[in-house]
C-alpha cells in the first residue's frame, strides 16, 4: 500500500493501517526527533504523540496535495520543537494546550505547490541533500540548524547571535537560496 493509500485507510479508522504507518515511518521520524530532542526517552514519548496527532487529525490532512512524507516529518518537527519551547527556561507558559493551538502550531498546511515525496524517494535522494547541505557555509549551517533543529524564530536568532534582525533575514533567505541552487546544480 501507497502512503496515501495508508492515510486514506486512516481516515476510515482503520487501526492496521495506522501500524503499518508507523512502522514504515518511525525509524525516520524516530531519528528527527532524537536530533532535534537530543534524548532518547523524550523522542520516544513525541514519536508516540505524532501518531496519536495522525489518528486525531487525519481529517486536515489534504489528500490532494498527497504529500505524506512532508506532512509527516513537517508533524514531527513542530511537535518536537514544540516540546523544547516549552522545556525552555525563558519560556512563557502556554496556559491552554488545546485543538485550536495543536491545529495552527503542530498540525502542517502544506502549500499544494510543493512537489509530492514519498518515503523511497526521500531516502534515495538523501545522499543530494547531504551534499548540498555540505556546500553551505558554516555560518549558514548554523542558522538553518537553529531555525529547524532548535526552533527558534528570527528575533531569537538575532538575539542569540547578537546581530540585527535584517542580517538574520538576510542570512537565511541566501542560506534557502543556495541550499536550493546546490540542490538543482548538483
Amino acid at each position: 500500500m501507497s502512503d496515501l493509500e495508508l492515510l486514506e485507510k486512516i481516515y476510515q479508522r482503520d487501526p492496521h493501517a495506522l501500524e503499518q504507518l508507523y512502522d514504515r515511518y518511525s525509524p525516520l521520524l524516530y531519528t528527527l526527533l532524537k536530533k532535534i530532542t537530543k534524548d532518547e526517552k523524550t523522542a520516544e514519548i513525541i514519536l508516540s504523540e505524532v501518531f496519536v496527532i495522525v489518528w486525531r487529525k487525519i481529517s486536515l490532512f489534504d489528500f490532494k496535495t498527497g504529500n505524506v512524507f512532508a506532512w509527516l516529518t513537517i508533524l514531527t518537527r513542530n511537535r518536537a520543537i514544540d516540546s523544547l519551547k516549552r522545556s525552555r527556561p525563558s519560556s512563557e507558559e502556554l496556559d491552554h494546550y488545546n485543538d485550536k493551538y495543536e491545529n495552527f502550531f503542530i498540525v502542517p498546511c502544506l502549500d499544494k505547490r510543493i512537489d509530492s515525496l514519498d518515503l523511497k524517494t526521500a531516502m534515495s535522494i538523501k545522499s543530494k541533500m547531504e551534499e548540498a547541505l555540505e556546500k553551505l557555509t558554516d555560518a549558514q549551517k548554523y542558522v538553518l540548524h537553529l531555525s529547524f533543529y532548535e526552533g527558534f524564530n528570527l528575533d531569537e536568532i538575532a538575539v542569540k547571535l547578537n546581530i540585527p534582525i535584517e542580517t538574520v533575514r538576510d542570512k537565511v533567505m541566501t542560506t534557502v537560496h543556495n541550499l536550493r541552487d546546490n540542490l538543482i546544480g548538483g
